[in-house]
């Protein structure tokens, strides 16, 4: 699995651009990574436990913190902080960014709710 070798977080776009040691390169809006986070508090203990976040729209990081050599912490600023994002997983949120960016909204309008608070 490709290392991280470079986080570059855009506080105005929303965004954080993860660069990788294959050159693979991705840039991820805050709320994909939020709504995406790992932590149980989101995708629970299992497949069927997964939690749909809404009204994140507007979310930030504000920080970064590094897990290791092999991860980060994201806090974002509606003070979620406990996701830990190994750089297999952002990797893989790069890569998969468009079709779980649509089952997102796919969720969100099957259960009527919004990406507005």
């Amino acid at each position: 699995m490709p290392e991280a070798t470079e986080l570059r977080l855009n506080r105005a776009a929303r965004t954080l651009e993860v660069a990788f040691a294959n050159g693979d390169v991705f840039t991820l809006p805050a709320e994909y990574l939020r709504v995406e986070s790992p932590s149980a508090e989101v995708q629970g203990h299992g497949p069927d436990q997964r939690k749909i976040i809404a009204g994140r729209r507007h979310v930030g990081i504000m920080e970064i913190e590094p897990v290791g050599n092999y991860a980060v912490r994201l806090i974002f600023d509606d003070l979620h902080d406990t996701g830990i994002y190994s750089w297999e997983y952002l990797h893989e949120l790069g890569e998969q960014h468009e079709p779980r960016w649509q089952r997102y909204l796919n969720e969100l309008a099957a259960r009527g709710l919004s990406r507005d608070p």
